[in-house]
């Protein structure tokens, strides 16, 4: 995607996304809400297409991984031990003209540049006066920096009162440290080794934006994997690189990626290694896309003290009992989306006008074959229609049989179809089809009994 500013960037692919049924603003009847959207019919098999390539990738294809799914809703208990409810904040500051609200950390970084994550709020309050840092919205002044909850309060029961306080879950990880000792015993898993899972985490955040960037409601893609105390930055090692390894199976070009490691002051209280890796966004900025956390043994031991429930590990060769250190590779569905959708939004000049198109890998893209008959006769019907759906038992497909050739070229670019197949008035006489290649634009003539086995060596089973 060209280098723009940011409303010129994200207006376009909001606007595509919104017009093809990838992305929808959320109740958008009733003037949308607080940068809520909505997952298309398209934009939903693309999240599928991600999150089925996560899964076979990280559990399917390893003997070392196991899976999970735990509730959203839990004991209260979980937070207070996690230190959920203690440290997870951010740094809030007030305009004191409008009163708008503002993370003080990323109004440090976009006019200092660099990174004031888990810096503490008088360094914050400090930094923002002697730097003079404005408010965004009227140009007013700030006031102190202060604690900002990030957890989602509800109540459980029929009573709402302290003791039916509960919270939505800020992330799908402690799911996953308090299930390890019956993961481990119940599916007899030896260390070193993974749990993992895909889920819904919500956060309380102070501002959003940037399209799906940043939300309120979110799917986590999480995996702890458990190792033996000492090898943990070993594996830290091998997840950063697995880690790399997927973005690019889904397409998204490595000249825009870079890992950013963490200093000692922005560490979390449970890290001894942090590393995240961002993607150059479309608005001229690196954004978090993944991160990558050695958490130490820090999760499973304050879940032992608090319920009084061992989390010990015994080696079965060795009889060496222990805690195990953990390394959490956390991936997020919206922001991968939101990469791939960035890195293959493409406009170029074809025969004096603009062609826009989506160039997603054939793994990405939510429609990976279009039919079309050349008119609605019901000649050409009678053939293109048993050609989808012998087509559609393999891969996702559409028969689409409204407006021009041309249009429909267009609407197909725009979503990243593929292979287009055109049936027409020779095809009566031929038995043979057309079949266009989105990117180059090649068009190839295979028979019509052929066609199956022609796509198969594009886009296999």
């Amino acid at each position: 995607m060209a280098r723009e500013t940011e409303s010129e960037a994200l207006k376009k692919l909001k606007s595509l996304c919104k017009r093809r049924g990838i992305i929808f603003p959320g109740s958008e009847i009733y003037q949308g809400f607080a940068n809520q959207w909505d997952w298309g019919p398209l934009g939903v098999e693309m999240c599928r297409n991600v999150r089925e390539m996560w899964w076979n990738r990280f559990v399917r294809d390893r003997d070392d991984m196991v899976g999970l799914d735990s509730s959203i809703i839990v004991n209260p208990k979980v937070w207070e031990a996690s230190g959920h409810i203690e440290n997870f904040n951010d740094p809030l500051v007030d305009c004191k003209e409008c009163r708008s609200r503002f993370r003080g950390d990323t109004l440090l970084a976009d006019k200092l540049g660099g990174d004031f994550d888990g810096r503490p709020l008088e360094e914050i309050t400090r930094l923002v006066a002697e730097h003079d840092v404005r408010c965004p919205s009227c140009g007013g002044p700030l006031g102190e920096a202060k604690k900002f909850d990030l957890m989602f309060k509800t109540h459980v029961g029929a009573v709402e009162d302290g003791s039916s306080t509960a919270y939505l879950r800020p992330e799908t990880a402690q799911g996953i440290f308090y299930n390890f000792a019956l993961v481990q015993q119940s599916m007899r898993m030896r260390v070193p080794f993974g749990i993992a899972q895909i889920g819904k985490a919500f956060r309380n955040e102070i501002t959003t934006g940037n399209f799906i960037f940043r939300t309120r409601e979110f799917e986590q893609m999480e995996i702890e994997f458990f190792v033996k105390p000492g090898t943990e930055l070993e594996w830290f090692e091998h997840w950063q690189q697995e880690t790399w390894d997927f973005y690019q199976s889904l397409g998204i070009g490595e000249e825009k990626l870079r890992w950013r490691e963490h200093d000692k002051e922005q560490l979390s209280h449970y890290s001894n290694r942090t590393a995240d890796l961002e993607y150059y966004f479309p608005w001229e900025k690196w954004g978090e896309l993944q991160g990558t956390a050695s958490r130490t043994d820090y999760d499973l031991t304050q879940h032992q003290t608090a319920s009084g429930q061992k989390m010990l590990y015994e080696d079965p060769a060795t009889r060496e009992k222990y805690i195990p250190y953990v390394v959490e590779p956390s991936f997020g569905v919206n922001r991968a989306l939101l990469a791939v959708l960035c890195d293959a939004y493409a406009e170029e000049e074809v025969r004096g006008e603009t062609r826009t198109l989506l160039r997603l890998n054939d793994a990405m893209a939510p429609c990976k074959v279009a039919v079309f008959p050349l008119s609605k006769k019901d000649d050409l019907i009678a053939l293109s229609k048993p050609l989808f759906d012998d087509i559609r038992k393999r891969w996702p497909a559409i028969h689409d049989i409204g407006g021009s050739i041309g249009k429909r070229y267009r609407r197909h670019d725009e979503i990243g179809t593929p292979y287009c197949i055109t049936v027409d008035f020779d095809s009566l006489d031929d038995k043979a089809a057309t079949i266009r290649h989105r990117d180059s634009m090649q068009q190839d003539r295979p028979s019509l009994d052929r066609m199956v086995e022609y796509l198969d060596d594009k886009l296999g089973g």
